[in-house]
């Protein structure tokens, strides 16, 4: 069961319930993956709102390591069979979890 206290999200994909988390060696590989030099750019780069698929399987697979030890091959071939919405809705919360902006949503049961 995620930690909201310690910035975790929920995230069902399958039959397999998984633990996103954004710790702080996520957040450096995430300015490395995006080629920006500090959080602040980083904040500035989600914020607006346009994310490539790419861009969503990076930041899927940097907070899937922040709670389970998944290789970027494993995090592409994830199943979506409820279609890429769930993923974004996921990000998004642990996205404003992360960084602030509103209130994030309440976890899935």
């Amino acid at each position: 069961m995620p930690n909201r206290r310690r910035g975790e999200v929920a995230l069902q994909l399958g039959s397999t319930r998984y633990t996103l988390c954004l710790t702080l060696g996520a957040l450096a590989e995430l300015e490395d993956a995006f080629g920006v030099q500090d959080l602040n750019a980083l904040t500035e780069r989600f914020g607006t709102g346009c994310l490539s698929s790419r861009d969503l399987l990076t930041l899927l697979g940097v907070a899937l390591r922040g709670g389970q030890t998944l290789s970027d091959a494993e995090v592409a071939s994830l199943p979506l069979h409820e279609g890429i919405e769930p993923v974004a809705a996921a990000l998004a919360d642990l996205l404003v979890m992360t960084f602030g902006g509103g209130e994030a949503s309440p976890n899935p049961r």
